[in-house]
């Protein structure tokens, strides 16, 4: 009866495209969802100095409908002592946009609630060009106004979001303003309790799009066998039956037809022999050109093949062990920020690729900023890209899951040209219940709809012992692609480091399986002889010890351990080792490596030169 009231609910999803469509707004489907590849159109980029005003009792949203307390309206401070206002954004401070608001305001630090942001845009000339507000990412839900009015509101920390403002917007003077609300309740997507930082603000970059009157509104391309498959949609109020091109000018591709009445054109045509398949080793990527009538997007993409047999994992039809590390989207510096620019990722992406000599990365546990994926395209490092459906979420409620829909949604269109990814992940650590799994079996079919190129997964940490032999039992084991599992063996509990080697694994699908964590904390700095725990020596041997179980695993197709770098963390209380960061990074934030990096170091690096005589021979 549940899985027959979700397949109801899923469907009815699916029939939404799973879009909250504000009344406000008009056009077809594509006008409710944000572009994508903001950086290659016709934008104003709105980054930079915002005035904000913190509300910590929401009196701008509880209050708004008087003139005095709101916010949205930006009313100018006027003369009249009667009239007076309980606001003022000019003589408010600043903050930078992107940016998150712990880092930059230090009495915000732990701060979880409402911040109003405030930029004056000025504008020439009639406003007759269709435009869009298109926001990277807001945490965790934001409030949009253009000039006083509302055009829409949007749940999700982490996935872009877009609103037609054109008729909201006029010559001269322009007040943008965006209330966005930090907490998080039962029922959102994360909940309130997490072991990292989930940081509040505009956090990613806002722009101004203008778009023709018909516009390539997103776009699909991949291999499929041994054709090239190109969807492009398109957005305006009349987009069917447009003529869509997409050029491929270095392999000499030049695929052209027309949209349907929903405003989508399928082109597809043979793989050119010419083609180089992208790899790790090889991130060849190619110029794309993606047109309709007057508009034009380009992007750099990528082709390769991602599939399974048995229990490998196969890239461009070859087994692939993937030499992996988790990370959470934060960068290096004693300020812990989700602020994160291109050379931010690089930095870190770098750190991965180069010093640890990693293939993989595991980019926990939200989606990261799309310059992560962008720069793995170009460095050859493969992603596993997840949402937020992270421990106890409310999986017996179908609003709970119509978010994680949308934001798995919103995560998957603006990344699936990206051939470094090739994992989609529905959740993390999430307990065992018949709610859970309809959960995840209305995900995962959502997710296949929208891109079966790719393969599913989850972090699991269901795992049954008897005595030393550790069983993966769970049953979303049999909805998705490959099995992953978080393990802490020798860290949590009282078993000693000398136990460890000697577990040993089972996993009963028969599918691909991975250790999508295991890690211990150290302080960087802290010696001890004895190993006492959150030294650098406990996590050295933790380390060695765990890598000889992970040698002796039949099957074992790849590793990501917990965790590159430390991370803050609200839940790590312990001032002498922890201090509100979580220690089981291998760098500390600064970027200093610890002793265990280099045991991770020198085992991947062992793998790869196997690997490569293996090839040679």
């Amino acid at each position: 009866m549940k899985q027959a009231i979700w397949s109801v609910l899923l469907a009815v999803c699916l029939a939404g495209n799973f879009v909250e469509a504000s009344e406000e707004i008009s056009g077809n489907a594509a006008d409710q969802t944000a572009l994508i590849n903001i950086e290659a159109r016709d934008a104003i980029d709105l980054s930079g100095e915002w005035h904000y005003i913190v509300d910590p009792q929401k009196i701008g949203i509880l209050r708004g409908d008087r003139r005095r307390t709101a916010v949205f309206e930006d009313q100018s401070e006027p003369n009249s002592p009667v009239d007076f206002l309980e606001y003022n954004f000019n003589a408010a401070p600043v903050m930078t946009v992107p940016g998150d608001w712990n880092g930059q305001d230090p009495t915000l630090h732990w701060f979880e609630g409402l911040v109003w942001f405030r930029k004056v845009l000025q504008l020439e000339g009639p406003q007759t060009a269709r435009r869009f507000l298109h926001i990277g990412a807001a945490n965790y839900k934001a409030l949009v106004y253009v000039n006083g009015e509302k055009v829409g509101e949007h749940e999700g920390g982490f996935t872009p979001f877009a609103f037609d403002v054109t008729t909201q917007l006029k010559e001269g003077r322009n007040s943008i303003v965006i209330g966005v609300d930090a907490t998080h309740s039962d029922d959102s997507v994360p909940t309130p309790i997490t072991d990292w930082k989930t940081y509040g603000g505009l956090t990613r970059p806002v722009h101004l799009v203008t778009v023709p009157d018909t516009w390539v509104h997103d776009y699909f391309l991949r291999l499929s066998g041994d054709r090239i498959l190109a969807t492009v949609r398109l957005g305006g109020a009349d987009p069917g039956e447009r003529t869509v091109t997409v050029r491929i000018p270095e392999l000499d591709i030049k695929l052209k037809g027309k949209s349907d009445s929903s405003g989508t054109a399928s082109l597809e045509m043979d793989i050119p022999a010419g083609m180089q398949l992208w790899s790790p080793e090889a991130p060849k990527l190619y110029d794309v050109s993606i047109s309709s009538a007057k508009d034009e997007v380009v992007d750099r993409i990528g082709f390769r093949t991602v599939a399974t047999r048995g229990s490998e994992i196969l890239l461009n039809g070859e087994a692939i062990f993937l030499r992996g590390i988790s990370l959470h989207e934060e960068a290096l510096g004693a300020i812990a920020s989700r602020a994160f620019s291109e050379e931010d990722a690089r930095a870190m992406l770098g750190i991965a690729k180069n010093d640890l000599n990693a293939n993989f990365v595991r980019l926990a546990h939200y989606p990261h900023a799309e310059v992560m994926t962008r720069v793995a395209d170009e460095m050859g490092l493969l992603v596993w890209s997840e949402i937020p459906v992270y421990w106890d979420v409310a999986f017996d409620n179908p609003q709970t899951l119509e978010t994680a829909l949308r934001m798995q949604e919103e995560n998957i269109v603006r990344d699936r040209n990206r051939a470094s990814i090739i994992f989609w992940s529905v959740g993390n650590e999430t307990p065992q219940t018949e709610e859970r799994l309809a959960f995840f079996d209305a995900m995962i079919q959502a997710a296949r709809a929208m891109d079966d190129t790719r393969l599913m997964t989850a972090a699991l940490h269901n795992v049954r012992s008897e005595g030393q032999v550790y069983v993966v039992d769970d049953p979303l084991a049999e909805l998705i692609d490959v099995v992953a599992v978080n393990t802490y063996q020798g860290w949590y509990g009282r078993a000693p480091l000398t136990r460890v080697p000697g577990a040993e694994w089972q996993n009963p699908s028969g599918k691909p399986f991975l250790f999508s964590e295991f890690g211990a904390g150290a302080k960087y700095g802290f010696h001890d002889p004895e190993m006492e725990k959150y030294s650098e020596e406990f996590q050295q041997a933790y380390y060695k010890v765990t890598l000889e179980m992970v040698a002796k695993v039949p099957g074992l197709a790849g590793l990501s351990p917990w965790i590159l770098k430390d991370f803050q963390s609200p839940r790590r209380m312990h001032h002498e080792y922890q201090d509100y960061w979580n220690r089981k990074g291998l760098i500390s934030p600064e970027g200093d490596k610890k002793l265990a990096f280099y045991v991770l170091r020198d085992y991947y690096t062992e793998i790869s030169n196997k690997a490569d005589k293996g090839q040679q021979e």
